[in-house]
């Protein structure tokens, strides 16, 4: 089972800069892996999918939001969140909404497969795969802390990942640290 599964290791490794106790959004968010993360972690939970189940399967973590962000209108519009969760999701036409839903100060989470999955397995329709920089062009206007782009072997996939932030606005002096780990 999906939700049963452990969080990413790419959310793992960037949730540290989830402003404490701040809101995360996860945006297709299944059976509710990385829900389940950050309201372990004290963190006020919505989760969006367009399956029953997985919003059944999520509603007890907290806001659990039933629509077909495809093919319906944004259930969101005007929301912002100090985090958001995509994993293993892509819908070309919400790239620039997601985005839009980091708050200042906030993060964006990014992980999905990318061109070259088509060798290993699926997805291998282009509709679902990132081409190489697309997720780097989606951020923008967000500070990027760390991006991958390549193939990774447990299992076999190609993938890009996006940890970036808005910055909040005005002059910051010092400038914002974004550690590179957990422990700073």
């Amino acid at each position: 089972m999906h939700g049963a599964q452990a969080p990413s290791a790419w959310v793992r490794r960037w949730s540290h800069l989830v402003p404490a106790g701040g809101s995360v959004l996860d945006v297709a968010c299944g059976q509710g892996r990385h829900l389940r993360w950050f309201a372990q972690r004290g963190h006020t939970v919505t989760g969006v999918d367009r399956s029953p189940e997985a919003i059944a399967a999520v509603q007890t973590l907290g806001r659990a939001v039933l629509a077909d962000i495809e093919n319906g209108p944004w259930p969101l519009d005007g929301e912002r969140f100090d985090a958001v969760v995509v994993t293993n999701y892509l819908w070309r036409p919400l790239l620039s909404r997601i985005v839009q839903s980091v708050a200042e100060g906030g993060v964006l989470l990014y992980e999905t497969f990318a061109a070259g999955n088509e060798s290993v397995g699926k997805p291998s329709r282009p509709d679902f795969l990132l081409q190489p920089g697309e997720l780097l062009q989606a951020g923008q206007g967000l500070h990027v802390v760390a991006y991958e782009d390549g193939f990774c072997d447990r299992p076999e996939r190609f993938v890009q990942r996006l940890a970036a932030v808005r910055k909040r606005p005005g002059p910051s002096v010092p400038p914002p640290r974004y550690p590179l780990d957990a422990t700073g």
